[in-house]
């Protein structure tokens, strides 16, 4: 946690658990989008959509957002005042980036309601999804800058974490995929039962569910929230693709086989919503990790991507049916997902508590 010849006991131990994305949210982070190269040709062009997102954030809840520089500030506020932004609920710290993906190198907020501090970061290292897209050194001390900005206590695992490889239901268990955190370019000294006592020690959960595949596009390696997410503490959706000649086919029908004989802590059977796949989006002969698992769970609404295809409304319905009390909001990103991630990936919850 901080420097000491003391051992510290972990966040897990000290009754610290990640709360479920759909509990209520105190704010959402952001990281401005200012890198070029992860939207080659074409960055300006996320914008509106981007704007939107923060439009339907703010109607719950504070937008903290990072930003490198003043400079880069102002042209936030620009773009933010004409898509109509509620400006009051948006702050802006300037706390540089190398890009704009803080579901993965944003703080991980955990949370004892008991305890005399009730909220801590835990600062996992950040390696850019092995080491794929440097320079990264800036995203990796995000967590830390944050938590200064908030006064809050850091924990420090030490190996290399993702907020997108992750998936909670506030209720002791987490599921993941096995395509990513053992892939050797995250943790190659670390087997599986390390790993998983990673995750008890320092998201203080207690059962690791483990699907096998991500979705083809993915470079992430595999990150769960493009594939299953938890709607409530019993209920996932998962996409599924339907057509059996698409290369996504048998990864999802194997995840699906997976999910269907996992029990939960309480001894329950999931509860599974089958999620289409939007068809094949392709840039450049290169076929983008579309996904309308990449949703993102505000305190008022759904923010689902879109993607311009004939499945959108159907994929809007069936969600808008996983959440009753909230409003589900169909955002086109068919422009964000060249940057090979969408809604959920941009964003990072910090729980109200």
């Amino acid at each position: 946690m901080t420097t000491t010849d003391q051992p510290i006991l972990t966040p897990g131990a000290s009754g610290y658990y990640f709360p479920a994305e759909f509990s209520r949210h105190e704010a959402t982070w952001l990281s401005w989008p200012h890198k070029e190269a992860s939207w080659p040709g074409k960055i300006e062009t996320i914008y509106p959509a981007y704007a939107r997102f923060v439009k339907e954030l703010a109607k719950g809840e504070e937008v903290r957002i990072n930003v490198v520089d003043e400079g880069m500030k102002a042209f936030a506020v620009l773009q933010l005042e004409a898509a109509g932004v509620d400006m009051d609920m948006v702050r802006f710290f300037l706390h540089p980036t190398n890009d704009a993906w803080c579901r993965d190198h944003g703080p991980a907020f955990l949370i004892n309601p008991a305890a005399a501090q009730k909220k801590v970061i835990v600062d996992w290292s950040y390696n850019a999804w092995g080491d794929k897209y440097p320079p990264y050194h800036l995203d990796d001390v995000i967590p830390t800058l944050v938590a200064k900005a908030l006064n809050l206590p850091v924990y420090y695992p030490g190996i290399i974490m993702e907020g997108g490889s992750v998936e909670f239901n506030g209720r002791g268990t987490v599921l993941t995929s096995t395509c990513c955190l053992l892939n050797p370019n995250r943790n190659p000294g670390l087997d599986q039962e390390q790993i998983e006592g990673y995750l008890r020690d320092f998201y203080g959960v207690e059962q690791i569910l483990w699907v096998r595949e991500g979705i083809v596009g993915d470079d992430t390696d595999g990150h769960i929230d493009d594939t299953v997410r938890f709607v409530d503490e019993d209920t996932v959706v998962t996409v599924v693709e339907t057509d059996k000649k698409d290369e996504n086919y048998q990864l999802l029908q194997d995840n699906l086989t997976a999910l269907k004989k996992m029990r939960l802590l309480n001894g329950k059977q999931l509860n599974i919503v089958e999620l289409p796949m939007p068809g094949a989006v392709v840039h450049e002969d290169m076929r983008l990790p579309a996904s309308y698992a990449n949703f993102y769970i505000a305190n008022e609404s759904v923010i689902v991507p879109t993607y311009r295809c004939d499945r959108d409304e159907k994929a809007l319905e069936l969600i808008q049916a996983c959440f009753p009390a909230r409003r589900v909001v169909g955002i086109d990103s068919t422009d964000i997902i060249w940057g090979l991630g969408s809604f959920h990936c941009l964003s990072q919850q910090e729980p109200m508590v």
